[in-house]
């Protein structure tokens, strides 16, 4: 993970507002998808940004991709900027 991949992943709404889902529940593509008006390949390509930043992980459940948050990321984030900033 680099800052730069975390900070692109959530500089944009789409992106941030899939993390505000992901806060409440982990959800299957399914399911966040319903929360847009997106194409699916557009939606895929936020999922593997937010993958490559390592803010989101998923897991194969059956026929299912289940998403969730990684906060232990969020928190090293959080963390790390305000040290930069004291």
């Amino acid at each position: 993970m680099t800052l730069n991949n975390t900070f692109k992943a959530l500089s944009d709404p789409t992106r941030r507002k899939i993390l505000e889902l992901l806060k409440k529940q982990s959800m299957s593509a399914g399911e966040i998808a319903e929360n847009f008006n997106i194409t699916l390949p557009s939606l895929t390509h936020h999922f593997n940004t937010l993958k490559q930043a390592d803010l989101i992980s998923q897991e194969r459940q059956g026929q299912q991709i289940i998403y969730s948050l990684n906060l232990s990321v969020l928190e090293e984030l959080i963390e790390g900027y305000f040290k930069i900033f004291k």
